[in-house]
């Protein structure tokens, strides 16, 4: 068998002996046959492959484990469609295709990992978990509101009767009571107001059909919600 004269990195040359081999009659064997449906399989693998990893860990679709499992069953298929791209690329020098395949494959993978990091960087907009807020030392400076304790007595009567002020008199020890009036205030529950569904553009009030569009049957979106409930502008 004979072997190639140029190193895997000369692409060009490389790419051009590959073609005159597998045309030349004379020579054994057909690279290109080998070649071309090593790396259609490997290209298919790998799509597939950050396909499943992209739902899996960016988009929550699959649980991990789904993800993992599909990985698994797709990496040999990567690893065997590069070892025919290499073994046809290298001319049937098996030690070299196996050194060209650890190579692809190392490559691939730390491709891989490096496009990951910098996309979970990039969505997260260049900021780091945000560590749990710190707690207030005992240096800090704290504004604590005292209340002297003042002379009075409590009415045992009705709960409407303010602190009791004793003013002293020329006669004794005379005894003023306050009324204190509390208002309360009343929330006044605000009827559901309707929407337009964002689908469809059906308007229907999202509490009257439990949150889902009548017509398309689309999930009321979590702000049109509070839209729906908030209390009408005057």
């Amino acid at each position: 068998m004979p072997q190639s004269q140029y190193r895997a990195r000369e692409v060009g040359a490389k790419t051009h002996e590959v073609i005159e081999y597998d045309h030349d009659e004379t020579k054994p064997g057909k690279p290109l046959h080998i070649l071309i449906p090593g790396g259609l399989v490997a290209l298919a693998a790998l799509g597939v492959i950050i396909l499943v990893a992209y739902l899996t860990w960016f988009e929550g679709q699959l649980e991990q484990s789904t993800g993992t499992v599909l990985i698994a069953i797709l990496f040999p298929f990567y690893v065997g469609g590069v070892f025919l791209f290499s073994y046809g690329y290298e001319l049937y020098n098996i030690p070299r295709a196996i050194r060209l395949t650890l190579i692809i494959v190392f490559l691939t993978v730390a491709a891989v990992v490096i496009v990951a990091v910098l996309f979970f960087v990039l969505a997260g907009g260049g900021k780091m978990p945000s560590g749990s807020k710190k707690k207030s030392s005992g240096g800090g400076s704290k504004v604590e509101a005292k209340i002297k304790p003042s002379t009075s007595s409590s009415s045992s009567g009705g709960s409407n009767l303010g602190p009791v002020v004793f003013m002293p008199g020329l006669g004794g020890t005379r005894t003023h009571t306050r009324e204190v009036i509390r208002e309360k205030k009343v929330e006044v529950p605000v009827a559901p107001r309707a929407i337009d569904c964002p689908f469809c553009r059906r308007s229907y009030v999202p509490a009257d059909h439990g949150y889902a569009c009548p017509a398309c049957g689309a999930a009321t979106p979590k702000e049109l919600i509070e839209e729906s409930q908030a209390p009408k502008e005057q």
